[in-house]
């Protein structure tokens, strides 16, 4: 099936914003927390959800198992995270914030909420709603075609 080149600029568009919006992230976290924007990406996850696994932190990361344990370790090393085995099953490692880390992660939040507000400064919430809207169904077709 044939597709109309705005169908195509659109995807290149997708494209070019996400990698622009990571960018951003990842000169401000730079700037305030001398940290890396995959660093601070598994700060923010583990803000939001307190206790992930390892593999459950790479696929929401989407990196590779091993580069996640790297920088899994690297954080373990810093004092950021700690991993905790699991009562019911130990294979399963739980990895969580520690106590030290909490403020910094916490800051981490301020600078990614105050680039979403400056990222969709002006744009009216009917076409953030829109937006929304169209990425769900580009998510849903993606997963359909993966299948």
């Amino acid at each position: 099936m044939s597709q109309e080149p705005s169908s195509r600029s659109l995807l290149q568009d997708i494209s070019v914003v996400t990698r622009k919006v990571r960018t951003l992230f990842d000169t401000r976290v730079r700037a305030h927390e001398s940290m890396t924007q995959s660093r601070a990406r598994l700060l923010l996850l583990l803000m939001r959800q307190p206790r992930m696994t390892q593999g459950d932190l790479a696929i929401a990361m989407e990196v590779a198992m091993p580069t996640m344990a790297r920088t899994i370790d690297a954080m373990e090393k810093a004092g950021l995270v700690c991993r905790e085995t699991d009562l019911q099953d130990r294979r399963v490692k739980w990895v969580a914030l520690t106590e030290e880390s909490k403020s910094q992660a916490s800051q981490v939040l301020a600078l990614s909420d105050e680039l979403h507000a400056d990222v969709l400064n002006g744009i009216k919430a009917a076409d953030i709603a829109a937006t929304r809207r169209v990425l769900s169904a580009i998510l849903e077709n993606i997963e359909k075609a993966g299948q």
